[in-house]
C-alpha cells in the first residue's frame, strides 16, 4: 500500500515535469513500453526487485535496454529512482503514470473480455462505439477468457455490458428453473 502511494506520487511528479516540457505523450509512450518490457521479461522484474543486484548494475541494464529509445525525462526517472533506492518501483510507477495521464487527457480505460484476441478492425469498431456512447476517448484493454465461450463483456467505468454466450446460457438456465410448466402425467 505504501509503495503504491509512493509510485503514484512519482508518476504525478513525472507527469508534471513532462507537461511543463510538452512531452507528456512521449513519456506516456515510454511508460507503456517500460511496463510491457518488464511484464514480458520475468528475469528483468526479478533483477529490478533483487536486493542482491547492485543499483549500478540495474542502471546498466536499464540504460542498455532503453537508452536512445525513451525520452530524457524517462531516463532522468531511472537516475532519480536509483538515487532514492526505489528502482524496484519502476514497473509500478509506469503503470500509475498511464492512469494519471489518462485522467489528465479525459481518457478512460475500457476493458473488453473475449474468448479470443480482438482483431484491429474489431478493436477500432469498439473504440468508435465507446466514443459514441460516452463522448470520451478510451484505451482498450483486451482480456482473454475462454470461459465466456464467445461474444464479449465490455466494461467502461461503472457500466458493464455482458453479451457473452455463457451469460446467455445462464439466463436460459434461469428461465428453465423458473418455469411454471406442470406435466399432465
Amino acid at each position: 500500500m505504501k509503495d503504491a502511494r509512493a509510485a503514484l506520487r512519482y508518476a504525478k511528479a513525472i507527469l508534471n515535469l513532462a507537461t511543463d516540457s510538452n512531452s507528456e505523450t512521449a513519456v506516456n509512450d515510454d511508460m507503456s513500453f517500460i511496463a510491457a518490457t518488464i511484464a514480458e521479461n520475468a528475469e528483468l522484474e526479478v533483477m529490478l526487485r533483487s536486493p542482491i543486484v547492485k543499483a549500478s548494475d540495474k542502471m546498466n541494464v536499464l540504460n542498455a535496454l532503453f537508452d536512445g529509445k525513451v525520452n530524457n525525462i524517462t531516463l532522468g526517472l531511472f537516475h532519480l529512482l536509483q538515487d532514492n533506492k526505489r528502482i524496484a518501483m519502476l514497473e509500478s510507477i509506469s503503470k500509475k503514470y498511464a492512469i494519471v495521464f489518462d485522467h489528465l487527457k479525459s481518457t478512460q480505460v475500457a476493458k473488453v473480455t473475449t474468448a479470443v484476441p480482438l482483431t484491429k478492425e474489431v478493436e477500432a469498431q469498439v473504440l468508435n462505439k465507446i466514443i459514441a456512447l460516452t463522448g470520451e476517448k478510451a484505451n482498450l484493454e483486451n482480456v482473454i477468457n475462454p470461459a465466456i465461450l464467445g461474444g464479449f463483456i465490455l466494461r467502461v467505468g461503472d457500466v458493464q455490458y455482458d453479451a457473452s454466450i455463457s451469460n446467455y446460457l445462464n439466463e436460459l438456465k434461469k428461465e428453465f428453473d423458473n418455469s411454471h410448466y406442470i406435466p399432465k402425467i
